[in-house]
């Protein structure tokens, strides 16, 4: 019996030192390097060009959302206040536009006309006034003094019945071009100013650009929302990707347009990713001291890797993994 025991408690001392040599053996073998990094995703601010106070929040966080749909509006008697002096400006400027193409009213015609024929009528009679006087200076009844005075004021007469004249044909032309052109341009200036606040107008019914899923709201109703306050903020996950940061002396193993397996925890799954952009980290954050007998440090690149298919119910912030033989 002692025989077997023997042989038995032997096997067992070459099992236990068979096992602990394979343990320090297992031990100092080298093991694969993971590189870990996350998923992310392109993120979109929702907001408004306009201050205002938010009247409806359409959308809730979680939701999923398209393009085109409705997700905020805001309440701003500000901008309705300026839309009607807009528009108000714009029916003056069309009025002074009509006003310089019409011309002066048939009343302003007829007046300039009278004061015309008045000037006319003055004149001649001061031409004939003229005549009598210088006859009867030629026979020495009146003065030379009183003859110049009278030729003084026919001469004068003619130009009042020139200058009635002129205002006559002016007023008959109506408005030069070039204040015509003037008028007309003011009236586009206040159409724009109308369209310029119109379109504020309508910045205050916000629709989504893009497709996705909301991740924040950051405002309710009767909250104030400053200009271009991001309100709500938009993920599109198909729109995804996995950050990594690579030190220096480990880049030699990635190149662009690489494809590399990513395993994923949260789904248990390695899907083939492909790298699309590899570039250095701010200085501020990624020296990395090495042996000081090598006599340099080593800095830090980011890479970017798209997955090469769709993936289902990836989210932002998973953890990948990428295995380094």
């Amino acid at each position: 019996m002692s025989s077997p025991k023997k042989i038995l408690g032997s096997c067992v001392v070459i099992g236990v030192i068979g096992w602990v040599g394979y343990s320090f053996w297992a031990a100092y073998q080298p093991r694969p390097e993971l590189l870990q990094g996350q998923i992310e995703a392109e993120q979109y601010n929702i907001s408004s060009k306009v201050p205002g106070r938010i009247e409806n929040i359409y959308v809730k966080k979680g939701e999923m959302i398209e393009k085109g749909q409705a997700v905020f509006s805001l309440y701003s008697p500000e901008i309705e206040a300026k839309l009607a002096q807009a528009k108000a400006g714009e029916a003056a400027a069309s009025a002074l536009a009509e006003e310089a193409e019409q011309g002066a009213r048939t009343q302003q015609v007829a007046a300039a006309k009278d004061q015309w024929q008045k000037a006319k009528a003055a004149n001649k009679l001061l031409e004939k006034t003229y005549a009598r006087v210088n006859n009867l200076y030629k026979d020495g009844v009146v003065a030379e003094q009183k003859k110049d005075e009278t030729y003084t004021q026919w001469q004068a007469a003619k130009y009042t019945e020139s200058a009635a004249y002129q205002m006559y044909q002016m007023a008959k032309e109506g408005a030069r071009s070039q204040t015509k052109r003037a008028a007309n341009e003011k009236v586009k200036m206040a159409m724009g100013s109308v369209a310029e606040v119109e379109a504020y107008v309508a910045d205050t019914k916000i629709d989504s650009w893009y497709n996705g899923e909301v991740s924040q709201v950051m405002l309710n109703a009767g909250e104030i929302a400053p200009q271009g306050f991001p309100v709500v903020s938009v993920i599109d996950i198909k729109q995804a990707w996995a950050v990594f940061h690579v030190r220096e002396d480990k880049l030699k193993n990635y190149k662009k347009d690489q494809q590399i397996d990513v395993y994923l925890p949260a789904l248990d799954q390695t899907v083939p990713f492909t790298i699309t952009h590899i570039a250095v980290m701010g200085d501020y954050a990624t020296w990395r001291a090495t042996d000081n007998s090598q006599g340099f440090d080593l800095k830090t690149f980011e890479i970017e890797a798209h997955p090469m298919n769709e993936i289902p119910n990836l989210r932002v912030g998973m953890s990948a993994i990428v295995k380094l033989d």
